[in-house]
Order: C-alpha cells, then sequence, then structure tokens
C-alpha cells in the first residue's frame, strides 16, 4: 500500500523539479479527447460488487475460514487444513477495492452511490478486523495526507463499522441516481434491509464482550432489528449475487474451485454433523461429481486434516467423495448469497436467548432453520428433527442457555461462507471442533487468527509493533484471540 503511495509522490516531485511551466509547454499535444480525467464511479461500483463476492465465498478470508471452520477439507494441498502459519498481507484490500469504493465517496456525485458504497466498504472491513484483529481503519483510504496508518483497535473497528452502516441508510435519498449496481438494480430498499442485517450480525459478534440487555451489542442489535427500513425476512431479499448465463467472464466462484481442479472437498465434520442431526441439507451440500450441472449427491466427506499422503489414499478409494455443493447448484451462472435471510432469524434468535429482545426465541429459531432448507431447495424441516435433543431449544428465553444449539444452526446456516462460520466458532466454541489430526503448528489448535505480513513491518513498523503490543502475550500469534474472542 506505501509503495504505490510512493510512486505516486515520487511522480509528483519529478513534475516539480522540472519546472512549473514545463507540462503546459507541449499544449494538447499529449492529451487524448478520448481520454477519461475522472473516474466513472458506475464502474467502479460495478467491479467493487464482483470483487465483494469473494468476501463472503472463495476470496482470502473466507476460504481459510472454511478450512479453519471445518466446512471444507484440502484434498491434496493440505498445509492451510494443517494450519500452516497465516502471514498474509492485508494491504491488497485497501488499494483495491476499498480504494474505489472510498473514490465514490469522495467524488459524492450521488447520495445513494455514496451509501451503497458506505455499506459495501464497511462489510469489507468487518471481514479484515475478523481475520486479523487490529488494522488500519480510521487513517485508512486517504492516499498521501496518510501513508502510514495508525492501527485502530478491533473495538473502534467494530463500533465504527456499525456506526457507518447506521449512517449510510439514513443517507439515502429518493432522487440521486444509481448505476453500476449488479446486486439490487438500484433497490434501495434492498440495500437498506442488506445494512440493518449486517447491523446485527455483526452486533451479535460482539456478545461475549457486551454481554448484557442494556449494553452496547445489544443497544446496537436492537436499533437495527427496529429500524423503520427493515431487514431482511424472507430469501427473495437475500443479498445475493446473480451471475450470468454460461459464456460471462463473471462466474460463480464454486464453479471456478472445480473448473479443472478438485482441490477442496466437503469436510467429513460436516457431513457427519448433518448425519446426526437428521438433517437433509447434505443432499444440496455435498455433489458426487465436479462436474457443473450434476444432480448427484454424495455424504462422503473428505476426512479433514490430514496430510497429503493420507488424503490421496482416501480419495483414490472414494470416487464419489462429496465435493463442496451439488454440481447444479455450481454452475456458471449459479447465483450466490451474500447474506442470507436464515443467518439473520437465527441471529435474533441468538439475541432473543441472551435477553436482548422480546421476540418469540421459538419461533425466529425454527424460521431461520426452514428458511435455510429453502434458500437450498430441500424439504422443510420435520417435526422430528426440530424435536431432536441437539435442535430443539429447551430453555427458557433470556437466560442464554441454548446458545449451543442455536449456534449449531446459525453455523450450518451459514455455510460455506467461512467468514462467518469461523466467527460462530470461534466466538461459541460450537459446533466442537476437534483440531486436524496432522496439524504442524506447534500448538496443534486450530487457528485463530491471521498473522501480519513481514511487508507491514518493513512499510509501517511503528503501526504495527503498536498492534502487536496489543495482542495477549505481547506476540504476534495465530494462537491469539481476537479482540471480541478474549
Amino acid at each position: 500500500m506505501k509503495n504505490k503511495f510512493i510512486y505516486l509522490l515520487s511522480a509528483g516531485l519529478l513534475v516539480g523539479v522540472s519546472g512549473c511551466d514545463k507540462i503546459k509547454d507541449f499544449g494538447n499535444t499529449n492529451l487524448s479527447p478520448n481520454g477519461i480525467t475522472e473516474p466513472s464511479i458506475a464502474g467502479l461500483m460495478t467491479r467493487a460488487q464482483i470483487d465483494l463476492v469473494g468476501y463472503a465465498a472463495t476470496g482470502t478470508v473466507p476460504i481459510m475460514g472454511a478450512q479453519y471452520a471445518q466446512y471444507i477439507s484440502e484434498t491434496q494441498y493440505s498445509q492451510t487444513s494443517l494450519y500452516s502459519a497465516p502471514q498474509l498481507a492485508h494491504a491488497g484490500n485497501y488499494s483495491g477495492t476499498l480504494f474505489d469504493l472510498q473514490n465514490i465517496i469522495n467524488l459524492d456525485q450521488s447520495k445513494n452511490m455514496s451509501a451503497i458504497a458506505k455499506i459495501i466498504k464497511e462489510y469489507i472491513f468487518w471481514t479484515i478486523t475478523d481475520a486479523w484483529g487490529d488494522v488500519p481503519y480510521s487513517e485508512s483510504l486517504k492516499g498521501l495526507d496518510v501513508i502510514n496508518p495508525a492501527y485502530d483497535t478491533q473495538e473502534q473497528i467494530y463500533k465504527g463499522v456499525l456506526a457507518n452502516l447506521k449512517e449510510a441508510v439514513d443517507q439515502f435519498d429518493g432522487t440521486s441516481p444509481i448505476t453500476g449496481d449488479i446486486l439490487f438494480n438500484g433497490n434501495v430498499a434492498g440495500w437498506k434491509r442488506v445494512a440493518n442485517s449486517v447491523r446485527m450480525l455483526a452486533a451479535i459478534q460482539l456478545s461475549k464482550k457486551y454481554p448484557g440487555s442494556s449494553d452496547y451489542a445489544a443497544t446496537e442489535f436492537k436499533a437495527a432489528l427496529n429500524d423503520p427500513a427493515g431487514y431482511i425476512t424472507n430469501n427473495s431479499q437475500n443479498f445475493v449475487m446473480n451471475y450470468p448465463a454460461a459464456g460471462s467472464n463473471y462466474k460463480n466462484p464454486y464453479f471456478n474451485m472445480y473448473n479443472g481442479r478438485k482441490d477442496y472437498g466437503l469436510s467429513k465434520t460436516v457431513t457427519d454433523l448433518l448425519a446426526s442431526l437428521g438433517d437433509v441439507r447434505g443432499s444440496a451440500w455435498g455433489g458426487s461429481s465436479e462436474d457443473a450441472g450434476s444432480t448427484g449427491s454424495s455424504a462422503v466427506g473428505v476426512p479433514y486434516g490430514l496430510n497429503r499422503e493420507k488424503l490421496e489414499v482416501f480419495t483414490s478409494t472414494n470416487p464419489t467423495w462429496a465435493k463442496v455443493l451439488r454440481g447444479d447448484l455450481r454452475k456458471e451462472g449459479s447465483p450466490f448469497v451474500i447474506v442470507s435471510a436464515a443467518e439473520v432469524a437465527l441471529a435474533r434468535a441468538e439475541a432473543a436467548d441472551r435477553g436482548w429482545t422480546s421476540e418469540s426465541l421459538t419461533s425466529v429459531y425454527q424460521q431461520g432453520i426452514a428458511l435455510s432448507h429453502e434458500q437450498w431447495g430441500v424439504a422443510a424441516p420435520s417435526a422430528a428433527y426440530l424435536n431432536g435433543a441437539n435442535v430443539a431449544l429447551t430453555a427458557a428465553a433470556g437466560t442464554g442457555a441454548n446458545i449451543r444449539n442455536i449456534s449449531v444452526q446459525r453455523y450450518l446456516a451459514s455455510f460455506p461462507d467461512g467468514h462467518k462460520g469461523w466467527n460462530i466458532w470461534r466466538k461459541s466454541g460450537f459446533p466442537v471442533l476437534t483440531p486436524a489430526p496432522d496439524a504442524t503448528n506447534s500448538s496443534k489448535q486450530i487457528v485463530q487468527r491471521f498473522i501480519y505480513a513481514t511487508g507491514e513491518l518493513t512499510t509501517n513498523e511503528a503501526s504495527v509493533k503498536a498492534a502487536i503490543a496489543r495482542i495477549p502475550g505481547g506476540v504476534d500469534s495465530q494462537d491469539a484471540k481476537v479482540w471480541w474472542n478474549q
């Protein structure tokens, strides 16, 4: 990130020392009449929305989170599942999609466009801070004005995300144009529902830090729940990317996962969990073939956390091992859900169980489970399923005593989004996950956070060291818990 600014600064210095009048001496010789002198906010918006899917699907945070949460298993190159050091750079997020979104906001050509950009930007910051912890936030995206941004604490980032999502909802007007919006085609009501839904998902993540019904997290959750603009309540309102038909350059990310490769499979952790519950969602989540369009299902989950030699023995002796998603659900043009009604309903169930709200716990809980089944096109949950010992809620609302079963259903409803699944497991400890048998890290424990890249120490040393000093023990460790999990 800093290198980019250094290059810009260097170019400016070269112009300065060449003489103030030199550039205009050439007149219009080097000016293209067709050149663009100002960014197209429509183009920036479309590009950012395409990139946004990566933060919920197969981008770095969700795909690695999906392995730590044991949604998926590696079938060949098992470094991530064996907990090799996740020493990764976050700078590319800032110089790419976040920079484009900030440009839309800075240009301020349309209040509605700026509000949409703000919602997407805060969603991305939410995923970044959940992976690394403290990262640049309030001083980021300021170009040459701040080339060594401070690392905000995760508490500051979460509070900023929640405040800015609320601000975005209030910022929409009824007149300014919306262009380049391929997610909602300019539907302001849809964007407001997304913002309030993400507010609830982020607020419930803070329940360990702010457990009380009058504490900050509950207050923010209730504000989003009661916002007049509403939230996602049914699958027709889901925050979803609808990809073009076959032949487009833009394809469902899970189509790309098996487009010539077979590196990932549905984890045995998931297939075993589904089997223990009598859950039929596995018929949609596990495909017997890597071929897009195949309607064959497989419940043969890939064992989690084994070294390559063992995995190759397993896949060669089990040719119908479960691919991630059935083939007809990962075609080139298959839609991908970023935030679902089921996720929101089950977050509401957790809030009711904690006594944050007076909503009917059983009603919103069972609604969330039914919405997830509907989303995946499988049969509605039966009474036997809902009354099963590991599904039914037996304790009174407001006690927080139903968190295990609620968390398991939240984990399942978030599939295959590894960012959210990893979040739910880290915060609640459910479902109970067994670390990789062949783990290669010294602690042999599941990764809790990404480690800062060495390049950050080179380009922004003081800020990184200050962030590391705030980590428990003062060590930049993958075993250290992020702030909301401490």
